[in-house]
C-alpha cells in the first residue's frame, strides 16, 4: 500500500502535468477528487470560487495576497474563456489600461458579454469580477493580450467615458500617443455621427498636443455635416511634448508619469539646503549612521540581523560558515552584501558632491551597488553568477501589492527613460522622490530593488545637499502604503509627504531611527 507522502507525490504529478501545460486556473473536473481534495488539504491547490482553483505554496502564510495577485490576470482569462468562450471582451476603460502597460489588478474587473448576468463574482482579497450584459467590439475592433480579449485602442478612446480621463490622465495620455493618425477614429466617429466623442477626442489630442489629429478630426466632422465644439478632458494640461514618432510605449508612459507627479512633489518636500561645503564632513556624518542604516533598511526586507553583525563586516571581519542554518546564512550574506553594496554607493556620493550630474552618476553606477550587494551570495554558491548579469529576465511580483511591475521585455526601455529624465530633472527633491518610486516602481532586477531605491535616493539626497536620511523599520507600513499609493492610484503626495517628514527630521537634527535593544 503507498505511504501517504507517494500518494502526495502522485497527486503533485497530476498538478505538474496541468501547470506544464500553462494551466493557472484549474477547474474541479481537471483532476480528479481524490487528487484535487489531497493537494488542497496539504497546501498545493487553492480554492477560489466554487469549481475554480489556483496553484498554490504550502509555505505561503494564511492570508497572504502575493498568490492571489500574481495569478490575477491569468485566472480571469480562464474564467472568462471557459464561461463565453470568445464571446467577451473587458471593459474598453480596462482595455485601455492593459494597452499601455497598465496591470494593476482592479477592485473590480469589468467584462461584457451579450450573454452575461449583471451579476458580481466575489473573488479572493477583497477583488471582485462584474459581467455586463453589454455590446462587444466589432470584428477588426478586438485585441488579444496575455490572454484578455479587449477594446482595440481606437475602439477603447471611442467608448470609454469623460471619467476616464480625469481618473486615468497618465494611462489616458498614453493610449491617446498609441494612436498615428485620425483614421480608424473617424470611421467609428462618423459610422455613429458621435458628435460629443469626437469633441472630447479632439480636445485630448490637442491637450497633448498631436494637434494634427485633432484638426483632421474636427474638418472631417465638419465636412460631413457634424458640429464640433471641442472639450478638453483632462483636469490639467501637461508641459510635455511627446514625440510622434516614439517607438516605445514606455518611454512615453515613464514620462507622462513624471511630469505628472513633479508639482506635488514640489509642494510637500522641504526646499533643498545646496551642496555641503565639506565632502569629508557629509561622508563622516553618512558612515556614523551606516549600522542604523544598514539594520533599518535590511530589517525592513525581512531580514534579521543585529549591530553587531554589522559592525563586524564594517570592521572587515568577513566569513561565512557554510554549516550554518540556512536562514542565518541568508541574513549573514545579506549584511555582508549590504556592506559591500555601501562602499560603492558611497563612491557615487562622493561624485555627485563634488559636482557629477546625478542622474548620470546613477545610471552608470548602480550596475556596480547591484552586483556588490549580491556577489557574497553567488560566491556562497546560493545565487547562480548569472544573476549578476543585469535586468531580470522573468516577470516578479511584489509581496502584498496590488501593482504588478512591467513586463521584464519593457524593463530596458523603462529603465532607460527613467535615468534620462534623472539626468534631465533640475529640482532635487523631484529627483529624490521620483528617484526612489520609479525604480521600485519598474522593479528591474528580481530582488534587492528596495534596498537599491533606497540608495538611489539618498544619491539623489546628497545632491541636492540634504542629509542622508533613514527610512526606519517602525515605519515600514505607512511607507509601503505610500508606495503603494504611488503605483496603483499614480498618487505620488503621500510618498513625498512620508519622505519630505523623514528629510525634515534629519535637516532639523533630529535624533537617527533607534534599534531595539540597542544602545543606539
Amino acid at each position: 500500500m503507498a505511504s501517504p507522502r507517494e500518494k502526495l507525490a502522485e497527486s503533485l504529478e497530476a498538478l505538474k502535468a496541468l501547470q506544464e501545460r500553462g494551466v493557472v486556473a484549474v477547474r474541479s473536473r481537471y483532476l480528479n477528487r481524490t487528487d484535487r481534495e489531497r493537494l488542497v488539504k496539504n497546501g498545493f491547490l487553492q480554492a477560489v470560487m466554487k469549481g475554480w482553483y489556483i496553484p498554490a505554496r504550502p509555505d505561503e502564510a494564511r492570508g497572504d495576497s502575493t498568490l492571489w495577485y500574481a495569478s490575477f490576470w491569468d485566472f480571469c482569462a480562464a474564467y472568462l474563456q471557459g464561461r463565453f468562450k470568445t464571446n467577451w471582451s473587458l471593459s474598453p476603460e480596462q482595455s485601455l489600461l492593459l494597452h499601455v502597460g497598465n496591470m494593476t489588478v482592479p477592485r473590480q474587473l469589468l467584462a461584457r458579454s451579450p450573454k452575461a448576468r449583471n451579476k458580481i463574482t466575489l473573488l479572493p482579497h477583497g477583488t471582485s469580477l462584474l459581467d455586463m450584459r453589454a455590446a462587444l467590439p466589432k470584428a477588426g475592433q478586438v485585441a488579444e493580450k496575455g490572454g484578455m480579449r479587449l477594446f482595440s485602442v481606437p475602439a477603447g478612446l471611442i467608448s470609454c467615458g469623460a471619467g476616464f480621463f480625469r481618473q486615468n490622465p497618465t494611462d489616458a495620455r498614453a493610449a491617446l500617443s498609441m494612436v498615428p493618425n485620425a483614421s480608424e477614429l473617424l470611421g467609428l466617429l462618423l459610422e455613429g455621427g458621435r458628435t460629443t466623442v469626437a469633441a472630447r477626442l479632439t480636445g485630448a489630442f490637442r491637450n497633448i498636443h498631436r494637434n494634427r489629429i485633432a484638426d483632421d478630426i474636427v474638418k472631417t466632422m465638419r465636412a460631413a455635416g457634424y458640429d464640433i465644439r471641442e472639450k478638453d478632458p483632462f483636469k490639467n494640461t501637461l508641459d510635455l511634448i511627446l514625440p510622434a514618432r516614439e517607438q516605445s510605449l514606455h518611454v512615453n508612459r515613464v514620462r507622462l508619469m513624471w511630469q505628472q507627479m513633479r508639482e506635488p512633489i514640489l509642494k510637500q518636500f522641504p526646499a533643498p539646503p545646496g551642496p555641503p561645503s565639506h565632502i569629508a564632513t557629509y561622508l563622516k556624518a553618512t558612515d556614523d549612521i551606516y549600522v542604523t542604516d544598514a539594520y533599518h533598511s535590511l530589517s525592513i526586507e525581512g531580514y534579521r540581523v543585529s549591530p553587531e553583525l554589522i559592525e563586524r563586516f564594517r570592521r572587515g571581519e568577513w566569513n561565512s560558515d557554510e554549516n550554518e542554518d540556512e536562514g542565518k546564512h541568508r541574513n549573514v550574506l545579506a549584511a555582508r552584501g549590504y556592506w559591500q553594496a555601501y562602499q560603492a554607493v558611497r563612491n557615487s556620493v562622493r561624485k555627485v558632491l563634488k559636482g557629477h550630474n546625478p542622474g548620470t552618476v546613477a545610471g552608470d553606477d548602480h550596475g556596480d551597488w547591484y552586483r556588490e550587494m549580491f556577489g557574497p551570495s553567488v560566491t556562497a554558491g546560493l545565487l547562480q553568477p548569472t544573476e549578476l548579469a543585469g535586468y531580470r529576465s522573468n516577470p516578479v511580483y511584489i509581496r502584498r501589492s496590488m501593482h504588478v511591475p512591467p513586463r521584464h521585455e519593457a524593463v530596458q526601455n523603462f529603465i532607460s527613460a527613467f535615468f534620462d529624465l534623472l539626468r534631465e530633472e533640475p529640482e532635487p527633491s523631484v529627483r529624490v522622490v521620483l528617484g526612489h518610486f520609479l525604480f521600485v516602481y519598474i522593479h528591474p532586477y528580481m530582488d534587492g530593488n528596495g534596498r537599491m531605491g533606497r540608495f538611489l535616493m539618498n544619491i539623489m539626497l546628497a545632491a541636492g545637499g540634504y542629509p542622508w536620511t533613514i527610512i526606519p523599520l517602525e515605519k515600514r507600513d505607512p511607507y509601503m502604503a505610500a508606495l503603494e499609493s504611488a503605483s496603483v492610484k499614480q498618487d505620488i503626495e503621500p510618498f513625498a509627504l512620508f519622505l519630505g517628514r523623514l528629510v525634515s527630521r534629519s535637516l532639523e537634527g533630529g535624533p537617527e531611527p533607534r534599534i531595539p535593544g540597542s544602545l543606539r
